[in-house]
């Protein structure tokens, strides 16, 4: 599924939390997967419940594309659901848990599974969740010529 998503706000991108969080990051995934420059790409996520049901994952589960993907939980207001689903692509196996700490983070290697998150539900009037997304990609942006 093809998503477009807006610019992120220059003043928090040019702003050094934001530069040393993704030097950690990369420095992690060359830990994970060798030293090496790495293509990054972030969208900021804010799924709600204003129609009712808020869908996280409307494509259902799936691969990036990419080397890896970090998952940082945000935000949680008042809903449930919002379950995490990371299974082997090779087989059967999976995990499910549910985010609920602010800045926890997941860490997918995309060759090797795919994930999807559960719908979420309104527990009151304005529930969302808010997630960053980054996918870390060796050799080049997706849809680079090789």
């Amino acid at each position: 599924m093809q998503r477009h998503f807006e610019a992120m706000d220059a003043a928090m991108t040019c702003g050094a939390p934001w530069q040393a969080l993704l030097r950690w990051l990369a420095h992690v995934c060359s830990d994970l997967k060798g030293a090496q420059r790495w293509f990054i790409e972030a969208h900021q996520f804010r799924i709600d419940t204003a129609d009712g049901i808020g869908r996280p994952t409307p494509e259902g589960a799936h691969r990036d594309g990419v080397d890896l993907v970090a998952v940082f939980l945000v935000a949680r207001h008042a809903i449930k659901g919002g379950e995490t689903r990371v299974f082997d692509a090779a087989g059967p196996q999976g995990q499910r848990f549910t985010l609920t700490e602010p800045w926890s983070v997941l860490l997918l290697d995309d060759e090797r599974v795919i994930h999807e998150s559960t719908p979420i539900q309104p527990l009151e009037a304005g529930g969302y969740r808010d997630t960053l997304v980054v996918t870390l990609r060796a050799g080049g942006f997706q849809g680079d010529a090789a």
